[in-house]
């Protein structure tokens, strides 16, 4: 597996878990308060992961495309 393929399964990975915490919260299947601070504590950290792996892949096609002569 090249990195190209591990980046685009991981995002996808990170995207699934997001829509599954995102579908248990709003479909009323949170059993308690504890459960649902804890999947948005989750969901908070998936973004979060997101953001960051997409902001870094940003400067990264931005440097290769400046490196290209």
């Amino acid at each position: 597996m090249n990195v190209v393929d591990f980046i685009n399964k991981y995002r996808k990975s990170l995207n699934r878990r997001a829509d599954d915490i995102t579908e248990t919260v709003s479909s009323g299947s949170v059993r308690d308060m504890e459960q649902y601070r804890s999947l948005v504590g989750e969901l908070q950290g998936v973004s979060f992961a997101l953001n960051e792996l997409n902001s870094l892949l940003k400067g990264f096609e931005t440097d290769d495309e400046v490196d290209s002569p």
